[in-house]
């Protein structure tokens, strides 16, 4: 019984210790959404002016991360940033796909 409840225990802590290791690859996490707004222009789910919009948000996210990596370390409070502005520019991208602008 113990050691089910101690395999138990050790299986959710490597889970959680996955899960952080891979949130914290902003790099990997910005050429992956760079990959899809380049392939959703190619196929015409975005306008000129949405893609040129999601690109210069991209080059804001690449200049903050380089501003935080300067000195070698990256606070919490710098790493809940980048992270929201991936996030608001994946949901950017999701709501340009569905909903055209209006102009």
């Amino acid at each position: 019984m113990l050691s089910i409840k101690c395999f138990k225990i050790t299986l959710l802590l490597s889970f959680v210790c996955c899960f952080s290791a891979f949130s914290q690859d902003f790099k990997s996490d910005l050429k992956k959404l760079n990959a899809q707004i380049e392939s959703d222009y190619k196929s015409k789910k975005l306008t000129e002016n949405e893609y040129r919009k999601l690109k210069e948000e991209q080059g804001i996210i690449q200049m903050t991360i380089e501003k935080s990596n300067a000195d070698g370390y990256m606070s919490p409070d710098e790493k809940n940033k980048i992270h929201s502005k991936i996030i608001r520019s994946k949901k950017r991208l999701a709501k340009y796909k569905n909903n055209r602008e209006v102009y």
